[in-house]
């Protein structure tokens, strides 16, 4: 897939994200392989000494920025990297950002609708049992234990994404980084749901909060996105 207007692949994954999101929510879905219009010069001083790879993940990021920008009526705007590397948005507009090596997913609202968004795209592989540990609390190992042994690989990638999801979430709002072990992750599989509790108050955030999200495994993908309202 070049471009999403060009690409029934990109078309169709766009499409099923768009469905995870309340209506306030743009996505925009590009391909890092594609071509894309030149970035802005603010936002090209953050890959100024990136390696290859890294370079065409970004400009497919901000062409997805561009075209959800579009699509909300509003003009195309740099986006650069602040200092923490995490997208700094146009006034007015709040978003999240995900990549994979053949995807990359841009989703866009206004402020005044919702406070933040989040979304993540993974590959629909088997999580590594060595980062299981790492990833995954006791109480979300223990859920894991009691579900068919071919299906706990591939949810506990989905506890990893709705993790880095509500992650990012919240630091639209707390500027605060998290552990792993700082967000619990409650599965739903029979709705495509999912929630991701902080276990400690962040600023915006209290102790206790519980962010909601919905979850889709497609096209070779795990997808997983929330809103704050």
């Amino acid at each position: 897939m070049s471009a999403p207007a060009t690409s029934h692949a990109a078309f169709c994954l766009e499409e099923e994200i768009q469905t995870l999101f309340p209506p306030a929510v743009t996505v925009a879905v590009t391909d890092p392989a594609g071509a894309h219009p030149a970035i802005f010069a603010a936002e090209a001083r953050a890959i100024a000494e990136a390696r290859p790879n890294r370079q065409r993940e970004f400009r497919a990021g901000r062409a997805a920025i561009r075209a959800a920008l579009t699509r909300m009526g509003l003009p195309p705007s740099p986006v650069p990297a602040g200092p923490d590397r995490a997208p700094v948005w146009p006034v007015g507009v709040t978003g999240s950002l995900s990549h994979s090596e053949t995807v990359c997913v841009a989703a866009l609202a206004p402020a005044r609708a919702l406070t933040a968004i989040g979304v993540d795209i993974e590959p629909a592989e088997a999580l590594s049992e060595a980062l299981l540990p790492e990833i995954c609390g006791l109480p979300e190992r223990a859920w894991l234990s009691t579900r068919p042994p071919r299906e706990r690989g591939l949810l506990a990638k989905l506890i990893f994404s709705a993790k880095e999801c509500a992650y990012k979430a919240q630091y639209t709002q707390s500027r605060s980084f998290l552990e792993f072990s700082d967000l619990e992750v409650t599965l739903a599989p029979e709705t495509g749901q999912f929630d991701a509790t902080l276990r400690r108050a962040v600023p915006g955030f209290d102790e206790g909060t519980r962010l909601f999200g919905r979850f889709a495994i497609t096209q070779g993908h795990v997808v997983t996105a929330l809103a704050v309202p």
